[in-house]
């Protein structure tokens, strides 16, 4: 049998007129629709166009849950690319010049990796293939291959304090701390794409926003906070923090995208504001030396270190409020860090004790204290859930 297909116009009109004659059959009498239903209803003023939400940045992948950015990081959700590393924590050593290897199985350093000068953080790569050691004296970036933990070759990039990339896999960041720069590179092979001065002192922690199109990033030595235009790649807000002698550390944005949060070890509590409006943050006292942050694998929680004092203060998003403080038996300085895969543990290292901590989400007991190299900071737990890496010690979407 032969099939004839109608011209495009044809099939256009054809439509138009089927649904024509279907409204005439739904109403009274042959009235139009607003007119079965009454004067009433004919009445009502039209209905406004609800404007679309801006769109995402970019070839950034969309958000599994448009009301929590963290909805990819949920327990053992590991991306297909990382499901066969091999569990571990690696704890750079800023003086030291190394990176200490935990199996968080046995709590025990099982190796210890050279590396440059003065080693800050161990970054994530944004395809999850690769640990970068950030050198930050050393001006040197050492990948590690998670799969046999083994050091590759060096890459050369001037004052890597952190590390970050853009939600897109388009362009790693470099926090040129001491340059006061932020530098856009090529996630691959480093190369300088472009370099961003900055007016503030100390660039050194950051987050995106939901849809990827800005981030916040703190300046330590000026007590300031940077809003950048990722695509743009500038700087379109900046702003002082109402504290006299601010030091703002680590950030990160709420699982609902409305809210960020930065860490202040000199104001000793957490920065909360609006990053649309970017206006004036409320302090949110935790203790003394507040420092990293960390979300928790169920999304409902965020892990706050007080270096300062030893303990772990817990923030319930949804009651808007500190619930828990937890207390290092001994004391301690729990630094930056991050959370097991299962969601069971939160590792953070001893910047000023030479020591890793292990402890249970569940309780706050500390699990391990482990022995490492000296002035441990940005370890990273890896693998982790989640389908990329935005940088850090780990942020993952």
């Amino acid at each position: 049998m032969t099939t004839t297909r109608l011209p495009r116009k044809a099939t256009v009109l054809l439509a138009g007129l089927v649904l024509a004659a279907l409204a005439g059959c739904g109403s009274a009498g042959g009235k139009g629709p607003a007119e079965a239903l009454g004067s009433e209803a004919a009445a009502q003023p039209p209905v406004k166009a609800v404007p679309a939400a801006p769109a995402g940045l970019p070839g950034m992948p969309p958000l599994l849950d448009p009301n929590d950015v963290y909805a990819a990081d949920r327990p053992n959700q590991l991306s297909p690319v990382v499901k066969d590393f091999p569990s571990r924590v690696y704890v750079p050593n800023t003086a030291s010049n190394t990176v200490s290897v935990i199996d968080p199985a046995t709590y025990k350093v099982i190796d210890t990796i050279p590396v440059g000068v003065q080693p800050q953080h161990v970054v994530p790569s944004w395809d999850l293939k690769t640990l970068w050691v950030n050198n930050n004296r050393g001006h040197t970036l050492t990948p590690v291959n998670p799969a046999t933990g083994e050091a590759g070759e060096p890459v050369e990039v001037h004052d890597p304090y952190n590390l970050y990339f853009t939600p897109n896999g388009k362009y790693a960041v470099v926090m040129a701390s001491m340059d006061k720069e932020l530098v856009f590179r090529d996630p691959h092979t480093m190369n300088r794409v472009k370099t961003v001065p900055v007016t503030c002192f100390g660039v050194n922690h950051a987050d995106f926003s939901a849809d990827g199109r800005y981030f916040i990033v703190s300046c330590e030595f000026s007590g300031e906070l940077l809003k950048v235009d990722t695509e743009k790649m500038e700087v379109v807000a900046q702003q002082k923090l109402p504290f006299e002698g601010a030091m703002p550390q680590d950030v990160k944005i709420s699982p609902d995208g409305k809210t960020f949060y930065v860490a202040d070890m000199m104001a000793h509590g957490v920065w909360v504001l609006s990053g649309e409006k970017f206006d004036v943050p409320k302090l949110l006292p935790t203790g003394k030396g507040c420092h990293g942050l960390y979300i928790s694998r169920d999304s409902r929680e965020m892990y706050v270190s007080n270096r300062g004092e030893g303990s772990i203060s817990v923030f319930d998003f949804q009651q808007n409020k500190l619930t828990k403080k937890w207390q290092l038996p001994d004391g301690g300085s729990p630094d930056m860090g991050g959370v097991s895969a299962d969601g069971k543990v939160l590792w953070l290292s001893g910047r000023y004790h030479g020591e890793v901590y292990a402890i249970d989400t569940a309780s706050g007991k500390q699990l391990a204290r482990i022995p490492v190299g000296g002035g441990p900071h940005g370890l990273a737990v890896y693998p982790q859930p989640g389908r990329y890496s935005l940088g850090h010690t780990g942020v993952f979407r």
